[in-house]
């Protein structure tokens, strides 16, 4: 392992030979080494795309950013406000559009924008301008079994009343008309909001309300009333029936659907077949269906969106900009979104308007909704800290239990979200300074570590170059910035591991020789660096023996052998928070650990 302390970050460069038509050129090949390798946050989720990209583009060098920490997207927000993104931003939602608007390039201008629907391209329009776009769509609506259906003679419904009088049809075969996939308590919560998006809480009005309730301003008393109304008859016809197991999705669907024992499920889930496991018999989707049947919806989510550092807009930066545009018209041509659709995601689409899944398949209508402004987006984001609590109501409504109603449901999720708002949770309770170097981070994170966990020091692994193959969830991949602390803030700098930490109990000169040496995953190859961060900033004595406090998977295993590794259940994320909050204030070098 290398002795050197590591600071700069690998560059990836991509190389290939097809050529492909939204990078042929027949120009010279761009020289990009001249304006800088753009630089993006590791997207191993598209690994595919990136290699269509060096096959297609073979002059483009990217620069991987590595960042493996417990909340990518809080992260990359962060980095956002501080001015501190990639040149290509990948995030899994839109959280500001306003601030996406002052960071990044509007896109609306270039070619590729001409391949999408003006349906998707108006939910993501910012003020006439496009700053994200959507890499793909996983449709989702209500799932059914479709050969069951046609065999009976029953039609997909097209508004309530059909829908109740189809549900008492299938009670008189001996069948419950829909299971709910309650599970988790994401799936009750998106199976309420998802009724209340067939009526007013897709309305400009809808959208003024919930920014207004996320910000304390207004109440889900007085608005939800007839939401929950239809919630209640949807419960009342059969079609939320709950397992009593609580099993996953992937189970009710082989269950109940492929057993006959239920027709519909409202799941939360992108299937990946459409042929019912265990059975022959094929699934449908169908749209959640509205009072009158003038608002039938499907809900989508993307797989991420993407878009371009506005600072390849300026003088200096034209190289850069123009590999890309190059890399986002590979993503949007008809070669890129083939990328992602394949036997194995039904329920996922290409962007371009001009695709269209064949007719009669599972997702053929979702599509022709989502082109039609008839889709709408799964709500999660700004609703991270609150989902799960208000989701727990919502199932417990769904299950009869503890004597739930709606509007117990519109009393619990006011009550949650004002003391979410009133709680340090909602609330920033402590302040960085300056902006902390990626090594500045890890100290402060290893000195809530130590002080937690009551040991003499503390050594922490910095995730400070990418290498594809290894597992660095250990490590610490994300800065601390200037500016208010939340627990979102904290969560996004701490390791994607969690629950466990180590102690191992070493001389002051063995732990000097393995802090030099660094941390090696795989035992083999350039190491990550470690940390040393001792308590007082004390200078370790060479003979002394100390303990001394690693994330469980923060050394190798012989390491663990040699120095007798002692494992204990702990959340770092919560040291971190905890230990933050105590401070008040932080900044780089200060805030010893005493």
């Amino acid at each position: 392992m290398t002795k050197k302390f590591l600071r700069s970050l690998s560059t990836i460069i991509i190389v290939g030979t097809m050529t492909l038509s939204a990078c042929s050129s027949e120009e010279k090949p761009l020289d990009n080494a001249v304006g800088g390798a753009l630089t993006l946050t590791d997207w191993n989720e598209y690994e595919e795309f990136l290699s269509l990209l060096s096959e297609s583009c073979s002059d483009i060098k990217l620069d991987t950013i590595p960042y493996s920490g417990a909340n990518r997207t809080s992260y990359g927000w962060t980095q956002m406000q501080a001015g501190d993104i990639p040149d290509i931003f990948i995030t899994s939602q839109i959280v500001d559009g306003q601030l996406a608007s002052e960071q990044l390039a509007d896109l609306s201008g270039y070619d590729f924008i001409n391949s999408f629907p003006t349906s998707v391209l108006d939910q993501v329009s910012v003020d006439g301008g496009i700053y994200l776009l959507p890499v793909n769509y996983a449709m989702y609506g209500i799932l059914y079994n479709k050969t069951l259906m046609n065999e009976k003679g029953w039609d997909v419904p097209t508004n309530f009343s059909q829908l109740e009088a189809l549900c008492e049809e299938i009670k008189k075969e001996g069948m419950i008309p829909g299971i709910a996939d309650a599970r988790l308590t994401g799936g009750p919560f998106s199976s309420v909001f998802n009724l209340a998006k067939t009526d007013w809480l897709t309305t400009p009005e809808g959208a003024a309300w919930e920014c207004d309730f996320l910000a304390g301003k207004a109440t889900a008393k007085g608005t939800w009333e007839s939401t929950m109304d239809y919630v209640q008859r949807y419960i009342d016809i059969g079609m939320f029936h709950t397992d009593p197991e609580d099993r996953k999705v992937t189970e009710l669907i082989r269950e109940y659907l492929g057993q006959r024992k239920a027709v519909f499920c409202a799941a939360s889930y992108a299937v990946s077949y459409t042929v019912i496991p265990d059975s022959t018999d094929e699934l449908g989707m169908m749209p959640y269906i509205s009072k009158d049947g003038s608002k039938n919806i499907y809900m989508y989510s993307a797989g991420s969106y993407i878009g371009i550092s506005k600072r390849l807009t300026e003088p200096g930066n034209e190289k850069k900009l123009e590999s890309a545009v190059r890399m986002l018209s590979l993503l949007y041509s008809p070669e890129g979104q083939a990328i992602f659709i394949n036997e194995s995601s039904p329920c996922v689409i290409g962007v371009r308007s001009n695709e269209a899944v064949p007719e009669g398949s599972l997702i053929s209508d979702a599509q022709k909704a989502l082109w039609e402004g008839r889709a709408f987006p799964m709500t999660y984001a700004k609703w991270e800290d609150t989902i799960s609590d208000i989701g727990q109501i919502y199932k417990d409504w769904f299950k009869s239990e503890s004597g739930v109603d709606g509007a117990r449901c519109i009393a619990r999720m006011d009550e949650l979200q004002s003391n979410y708002l009133n709680s340090a949770g909602g609330l920033y309770f402590c302040e960085s300074t300056e902006n902390f170097t990626l090594e500045e981070t890890a100290e402060l994170v290893g000195k809530a570590l130590g002080s937690a966990a009551k040991t003499d020091a503390s050594m922490i692994p910095v995730g400070s170059f990418y290498r594809k193959s290894d597992d660095i969830k250990f490590c610490i991949t994300g800065k601390l910035y200037a500016g208010r602390i939340t627990s979102a803030t904290a969560y996004a700098i701490a390791p994607a591991a969690d629950g466990e930490y180590s102690v191992l109990t070493m001389t002051g000169a063995q732990a000097k020789e393995l802090a030099a040496a660094g941390f090696a995953p795989d035992q083999e190859g350039r190491a990550y660096p470690y940390v040393l961060v001792t308590k007082g900033g004390k200078e370790l004595n060479d003979t002394d023996t100390y303990r001394i406090a690693f994330l469980a998977g923060g050394y190798d295993r012989e390491t663990g052998t040699a120095y007798n590794a002692q494992t204990e259940k702990g959340s770092l994320k919560s040291f971190v928070r905890d230990w933050l909050e105590e401070q008040k204030t932080v900044s780089p070098g200060g805030n010893p650990w005493n």
